[in-house]
């Protein structure tokens, strides 16, 4: 990849929606891949005849900000727009039409990203924070896309580590709000029920954000459970603080599955198996535990966004995907 794979950026497209990164929040994946793709020129061809890939370089965020209609219940409009930049495109360059958009692709992290790129979009390579198979996620196809929490734009890495193993007294940790259906039923089964089990809603405001740090860096196993949608920046911030992810998600397809063997670092746990959870985690050996610990800081390395990108951060293994899955259309067409 490092040495052949170009990729063409259409310039079409208006701001904000086209070519204007947001780089915090938790929707900051899409921003950061923008941004460093668009400045990018080892992979960036300014040639079509030479790309192999075609990026539409739009914000699902901004899309969601700038048009949606408060509380309409409605994201026709949304998907209406993405339908027209499509078109616009077809008709005005011959790259989308060789294809039909096999070789195209867009990185969106927004909770309706599935939406807003269905219809008219759906056969591009779509990288997505809400990788749910049951809303339209196609695994060989689409890309699951990390939810990373860009708390400080000039240090993306700010706070990360976390305690030994010898110094994680808390065997389970989670705290957030009861949204969806899944976090409710945890709790229910979960919250001041065991000593060394820290199952939470929402932690006072009040030094709310370096209690939550604390808690994770001080946690063995830091619950993943999804909210109104799969996904969770969770996931990746257990990573950061070498917590292992418990992810409570069913039909969720986790960050870089293509080439990261996540269940060497960590645990899965069907929706139904809630009131089993401290005994799923009672059951994992501390040699099991302190090995997957080790390897879950070997893997922090490719959930980093830099400003400059390095080999082997979240950029490349990012890009790497969205190649790997190109190539393995191609091979079964």
């Amino acid at each position: 990849m490092e040495n052949m794979l170009k990729v063409y950026i259409y310039q079409d497209g208006d701001r904000p929606i086209f070519h204007e990164p947001l780089l915090d929040g938790i929707y900051a994946s899409e921003g950061w891949f923008l941004k460093l793709m668009e400045a990018n020129k080892q992979f960036v061809t300014g040639d079509p005849g030479k790309a192999h890939l075609f990026y539409i370089p739009f914000s699902s965020r901004l899309l969601q900000l700038t048009l949606y209609v408060r509380n309409s219940h409605k994201r026709s409009n949304l998907i209406e727009y993405m339908k027209n930049h499509v078109d616009m495109i077809a008709g005005k360059y011959p790259f989308w039409n060789r294809t039909n958009g096999t070789d195209h692709f867009v990185v969106a992290c927004h909770d309706w990203a599935p939406a807003e790129t269905r219809g008219r979009m759906l056969s591009c390579i779509r990288a997505l924070c809400n990788a749910d198979i049951e809303v339209g996620f196609k695994i060989g196809k689409d890309v699951s896309l990390p939810e990373t929490y860009i708390r400080s734009v000039e240090n993306p890495v700010k706070n990360i580590g976390g305690n030994p193993p010898s110094e994680r007294p808390i065997l389970a940790f989670f705290a957030g709000g009861l949204h969806g259906y899944v976090r409710p039923v945890l709790l229910k089964h979960w919250e001041n029920k065991e000593p060394d089990m820290k199952i939470t809603g929402p932690l006072p405001h009040v030094r709310g954000n370096a209690n939550y740090l604390q808690l994770m860096k001080s946690s063995k196993y830091c619950i993943c459970a999804r909210g109104h949608e799969v996904n969770s920046p969770r996931v990746v911030e257990a990573i950061f603080h070498e917590c292992i992810p418990v992810i409570i998600s069913d039909n969720f397809i986790p960050p870089l599955f293509e080439v990261l063997n996540w269940e060497s670092f960590a645990v899965f746990v069907t929706e139904k198996d809630i009131p089993n959870l401290r005994n799923i985690l009672l059951s994992i050996s501390e040699e099991r535990y302190l090995e997957m610990h080790k390897r879950v800081k070997r893997v922090q390395e490719h959930f980093i966004w830099h400003a400059e990108p390095v080999k082997y951060d979240l950029f490349h293994m990012l890009l790497h995907s969205i190649w790997y899955n190109r190539i393995f259309q191609i091979g079964h067409t």
